[in-house]
């Protein structure tokens, strides 16, 4: 009796060892989406873009991993601000990054609560440490879906689906494009005419990538 529970348990423990060893390899071993992950973390800025067209301003964009011990999937905590007020980023979210089983790519958007607590957490040895996915909030709607094509990411949001409310806006939209050391990222909002009411309107923001995060 007690050897044949011994075997279930170790069959049990070697069961385990391989479904998270496998969990592990699709998230840490998984090269594309590490690549990913390593394009898009950084200290990014427009003021290249800023100089050449008055149409843009000077924004500051900070992407640092978080929750690294994680391997349900790659998580970020992302800050954008007006180069002249860091200290108020007026924009800041969690991004989840996962490969889906089609060979894409996503990335889920979620806010949390109270925002400015944690600005300038970017700097941090542990950002966010002291936050967990469950007090997170998706932005339903909102899955920017990426596809590679010759070592560039790109996508962006599912038509309409992306609800916003921000300056009368009915919906969102979020085109993407990500390439070494460049992020191009175009972010609008429409009402319920289609008619654009916020974010760019001749064309998308280019980030540069001034520095990288190990």
């Amino acid at each position: 009796m007690n050897n044949t529970i011994l075997s279930k348990t170790l069959l049990l423990i070697a069961f385990l060892s391989i479904f998270f060893a496998c969990k592990q390899s699709a998230i840490t071993k998984n090269n594309e989406l590490q690549e990913l992950k390593s394009m898009m973390t950084g200290s990014f800025s427009s003021i290249e873009q800023s100089e050449a067209d008055t149409n843009f301003f000077d924004i500051r964009l900070e992407m640092v991993q978080i929750w690294n011990e994680r391997e349900d999937a790659i998580w970020l905590y992302v800050e954008q601000a007006a180069s002249w007020a860091l200290e108020k980023p007026y924009r800041q979210r969690v991004y989840r990054l996962e490969r889906r089983t089609d060979g894409t790519f996503e990335s889920a958007v979620f806010t949390f609560d109270n925002p400015l607590r944690f600005a300038g957490a970017w700097k941090e040895q542990f950002p966010l440490e002291t936050l967990t996915p469950d007090s997170l909030t998706e932005r339903k709607g909102c899955v920017i879906f990426l596809e590679k094509h010759n070592g560039t990411f790109s996508g962006s949001t599912n038509q309409k689906n992306c609800e916003s409310t921000l300056r009368g806006s009915t919906y969102a939209t979020s085109e993407v494009r990500i390439e070494k050391n460049v992020l191009t990222s175009w972010d609008r909002g429409f009402d319920s005419d289609d008619k654009q009411v916020w974010g760019a309107e001749t064309g998308p923001y280019i980030f540069k990538k001034l520095e990288d995060y190990k």
